[in-house]
C-alpha cells in the first residue's frame, strides 16, 4: 500500500495540509531605497550648495556622498576666480595641472610661503577669501641694520618666528612694496601694532612698557598706492601700550581688469625733534607692525573683501 502525494493550491497566500503535503514560495520582501542610491552626479549638485566643512562630513556617509565631494566643479565654487593666478604666484605654475580642484582647495587653505619666505598666503575657509601677511625682512626699513636702532628677536607669538624690534630712532619709516594677483573687490589695509616688549615669566606672559617713547608727541602717518593711480592716507597717534591694535591706512579697489596689482605701502614719523623708541614689527613685542592682507568679505572692517595687515616679522 502506498501513500498518495500531492500538491494542492487553494488561495495564492494560504494553503491547506488535508492528507497531503502543501507548498508555498514566498517572495523576497521589497528593498526601500537610501541615499547610497542617489546617483553621484545628483549628490555632487546637492554639495556644491554646501560650506566645505559640510562637504567633509557628508562625504563620510556612504561611498556615493564620498565619490561625489571630489567632483571638481564642487570645489571650483569654493575658489576666488582667479584661483589658477594664485596658485601660479603661491605655489608655482607646475602645480596647476597636477592636482585637482579640491586638492588646489587644500593646498590654498594652508599658509604657504613664498618669495624667500617673507610672505604667507593662504585661504579663509569660513570667507573664501585670500589671507596674506608680510615678515619685516619683506619690507625696507630705515636702519634695520644698525643694532643701535633695530634688533630681530626670535617670538613664537610671530607666524615667522621672530621680530623686529626697535630700540629708539630720530626717522621713523617702513616701506613696502609687491605685487600680486588679488581677486576684484574692495580692499583695506591696516597695521597691526604694538607697544611694548612681551616676554613670559612663570608660563605668564608679561609686556614691559618701560623703554616706550615719543609715539605720543606726533603722530603716525600711513599712506597705500596702487598701480592704477589710487592714493590713501591716515594718521593716528600709537596708544595702548602691551595690546594689538589694528590701525587703518586706507582702502583700495581692484575691478580685477588686471591680472596683478601693484601696491606700495609706508609708515612714517620723520619728525627729528624727539627720538621714537619700544617698537617691534609683528606679533607682540614693544612696538610690534604687523602688517599683512585679508582678501575677504570681512568681519569688522567696513564690509571691506579683504583685510590687510602689515606686518613687520621677519
Amino acid at each position: 500500500m502506498g501513500a498518495n502525494l500531492s500538491l494542492t493550491f487553494t488561495d495564492p497566500n494560504t494553503c491547506s495540509f488535508v492528507g497531503s503535503l502543501c507548498l508555498q514560495i514566498s517572495s523576497p520582501p521589497a528593498t526601500k531605497p537610501s541615499l547610497g542610491d542617489l546617483p553621484e552626479g545628483c549628490v555632487a549638485l546637492i554639495l556644491e550648495y554646501l560650506n566645505p566643512q559640510e562637504i567633509c562630513k557628508l562625504a563620510r556617509l556612504n561611498r556615493a556622498f564620498r565619490g561625489a565631494s571630489w567632483a571638481d566643479f564642487v570645489w571650483e565654487s569654493k575658489l576666488p576666480v582667479n584661483y589658477e593666478d594664485l596658485i601660479g604666484r603661491v605655489l608655482g605654475d607646475d602645480l596647476k595641472d597636477k592636482l585637482c580642484k579640491r586638492e588646489i582647495y587644500t593646498r590654498l587653505c594652508r599658509a604657504n610661503a613664498f618669495d624667500d619666505g617673507t610672505k604667507k598666503a593662504w585661504l579663509d575657509k569660513r570667507t573664501r577669501g585670500v589671507c596674506l601677511s608680510i615678515a619685516s625682512k619683506g619690507l625696507a626699513i630705515t636702519g634695520i641694520d644698525d643694532r643701535r636702532y633695530w634688533n630681530h628677536i626670535p617670538t613664537e607669538e610671530s607666524r615667522f618666528n621672530s621680530v623686529a624690534y626697535l630700540q629708539q630712532i630720530w626717522w621713523f619709516e617702513v616701506d613696502g612694496q609687491f605685487e600680486f594677483p588679488f581677486p576684484a573687490g574692495t580692499y583695506s589695509l591696516f597695521f597691526r601694532l604694538q607697544l611694548g616688549r612681551a616676554a613670559k615669566r612663570f608660563g605668564r606672559r608679561i609686556c614691559n612698557t618701560e623703554h616706550v617713547h615719543g609715539w605720543e608727541i606726533k603722530p603716525v602717518q600711513f599712506q597705500i598706492w596702487t598701480s592704477d593711480g589710487q592714493h590713501a592716507s591716515s594718521q593716528c597717534f600709537l596708544n595702548d601700550p602691551g595690546k594689538w591694535n589694528l590701525y587703518h591706512a586706507g582702502d583700495f579697489v581692484v575691478d580685477g581688469s588686471n591680472t596683478s596689482t601693484k601696491l606700495k605701502f609706508s609708515m612714517t614719523q620723520i619728525d627729528c625733534t624727539h627720538t621714537k623708541g619700544g617698537h617691534i614689527f609683528e606679533m607682540k613685542r614693544n612696538l610690534v607692525l604687523l602688517v599683512g592682507w585679508f582678501f575677504s568679505p570681512c568681519i569688522d572692517c567696513s564690509q571691506a573683501n579683504v583685510y590687510i595687515v602689515v606686518g613687520l616679522a621677519s
